[in-house]
């Protein structure tokens, strides 16, 4: 076993699709993956996913869309995100749908469609009030009429984002909600086949249902993170990621003796601390140099010191660590739990970053329900 490492376990992640899926019922669901699946593997939950039935996947980028049909995944996908005009042949030749957020961006994809004798498969975004990419709300008629002009344009979805959708005061969310609803009436005052309309994130998906609309599009709920902690009473996920590393070394500190780069904790007696092999290199936070904890042997102690880019030392105090020992930075140990959550309240960051920052130093190890191994998946 390696001296770092997380594990990534796929029963809770079917546990966590299956709770989106009680939340809507018959609509279709766009698990979303950029970013690695926030630290989870890239292809390897696309694989889940879509032995699982999920509808489309989500991605941001076009390069992550094509590691996926490299990687064997044929399920509809979505590049969420822009895309600058020398891509749209990739999204042809690929089978990527295209999103769409401008006139000029919809008359070059017609154009290279055109050229290339294939229709392009795109979602028209709106912007609402996020104010990221998108026409907005109130252009929305001018854009959908310019893209049934497109002769080499297939409209599959239209959607819109949400920019408050974690927040307990939902006045803007539904107010975004009311504009994008208005705006997508436009097919069926002009009698045309309604896209799918898809707007509700993780948040939305647990306290908004008129939201989930055709397709929901869940992110950090379905790898079992709150989008905040409050949203704990909304439902039951189980966190898919669990991060240990094993003891490296073991020292006693004297007493006024200070550790870590700038010395910004001394010990106020003498007091046991252990090395591990990790630090911001690998993604775990800085800031919680000095505020964080682990779990060893099923007690909760204190990061000391400044965390380093691949080390942190931690103190024990009187306990007993060997080398090569685990311990758990985020999981659990005996009746003790460290999760997501909890690093992003103690850091003062966000669940979503600490996730994704988690990169390709640590080795993941991924444990399958038995109902979907097969060979099609990576162990």
């Amino acid at each position: 076993m390696k001296s770092r490492y997380s594990i990534i376990d796929f029963n809770a992640l079917q546990h966590n699709f299956l709770i989106v899926k009680k939340f809507v019922g018959p609509k279709l669901v766009m698990p979303i993956i950029k970013a690695n699946a926030y630290g989870h593997g890239l292809v390897e939950c696309a694989q889940f996913y879509e032995q699982s039935g999920a509808d489309f996947l989500g991605v941001a980028f076009i390069e992550e869309a094509i590691q996926l049909r490299n990687g064997g995944i044929t399920k509809r996908i979505l590049v969420l995100g822009a895309s600058i005009s020398d891509q749209i042949p990739l999204f042809l030749n690929h089978t990527i749908d295209i999103t769409v957020a401008s006139i000029e961006k919809l008359q070059e994809i017609d154009a290279c469609a055109r050229q290339h004798g294939k229709k392009a498969r795109v979602h028209l975004k709106i912007d609402t009030g996020l104010g990221r990419i998108g026409v907005r709300a109130a252009n929305a008629e001018k854009f959908f009429i310019e893209t049934l002009r497109s002769k080499f344009i297939e409209i599959v979805g239209v959607f819109s984002h949400f920019a408050t959708a974690d927040k307990q005061d939902s006045s803007f969310m539904h107010e975004q909600y009311e504009k994008f609803h208005e705006a997508s009436l436009f097919f069926e005052k002009n009698s045309l086949k309604m896209p799918i309309r898809h707007m509700a994130n993780s948040g939305a998906i647990m306290q908004f249902p008129e939201s989930h609309l055709d397709m929901v599009r869940p992110g950090i709920m379905l790898y079992g993170i709150y989008p905040q902690s409050w949203m704990r009473s909304l439902c039951q996920l189980k966190p898919v990621l669990s991060l240990y590393a094993r003891v490296v070394y073991f020292k006693v500190l004297l007493k006024n003796s200070g550790i870590s780069y700038d010395l910004t904790w001394k010990a106020d007696s003498n007091t046991r601390i252990i090395t591990l092999p990790i630090g911001y290199g690998d993604g775990y936070p800085r800031a919680l140099s000095n505020k964080g904890h682990v779990l060893l042997n099923g007690f909760k102690h204190p990061i000391v010191g400044n965390i380093c880019m691949d080390q942190m030392m931690v103190n024990i105090g009187s306990a007993q660590a060997y080398n090569g020992d685990q311990v758990v930075l985020i999981g659990k140990s005996g009746n003790q739990e460290i999760t997501i959550n909890d690093l992003a309240d103690s850091s003062g960051g966000s669940p979503y970053e600490i996730l994704v920052s988690l990169n390709g130093r640590i080795p993941r190890y991924y444990v399958y329900p038995d109902n979907l191994k097969s060979q099609n998946l990576k162990t």
